[in-house]
This record gives structure tokens, sequence and C-alpha cells, in this order.
């Protein structure tokens, strides 16, 4: 393995820090109202993407556009987050707006 796969591989298992940027709802899911999100590195300002699937929560796994969230970067696919956590925490009045 190279030297940059190296590198590549080995920061994908670090805890980054960034903002949910943008929400796509997208119909899906068992009640049509699944969404995608993207999220913001605060470090680097790269984009990545990721779904409700990788929300790491207990009860609703939705977010919303500028909640801060630590997230890891797939190994294989590098412009996925996954095991998304939500940072600060909205009060529950917030999702039924």
């Amino acid at each position: 393995m190279t030297a940059d796969r190296q590198q590549k591989f080995a920061s994908a298992g670090a805890p980054r820090f960034g903002r949910v940027v943008d929400r796509r709802p997208h119909g899906g899911g068992i009640h049509g109202r699944a969404s995608s999100y993207i999220v913001q590195d605060d470090e680097d300002g790269r984009h990545y993407t990721f779904d409700y699937t990788h929300i790491v929560t207990e009860g609703f796994r939705t977010l919303h556009t500028g909640e801060r969230v630590r997230f890891h970067i797939a190994a294989h696919d590098t412009w996925r987050a996954e095991f998304v956590i939500r940072l600060n925490q909205p009060s529950p009045e917030a999702f039924y707006e």
C-alpha cells in the first residue's frame, strides 16, 4: 500500500467535527420522510454526505441545518460521513415546528 493510501485510511478513522449545511428530503423510508444530509468539515471545509441511518441516537434520527456534529469519514467512500453524533441537542419542540 502506498504512503498516500495509508494516510487516507489512517485519517478515515479519526473523529471529525462540522456543521450540517444541507438537508435533502427524498421521500424514502417507511413513512416517506427520509432525508440525506451534507456536513461541512470544520477543519478542511470539505463536504461529506450521509443519511438518517448513519445518525447515532435513540429516537428521532433527524438533524437540522446548522447543527454541530461529530462524525467519521467512511474508509472506502471518502466522500461519506458515518457514525454521526449530534453535539447540540435541540429542545423536543423544535421537531414539531
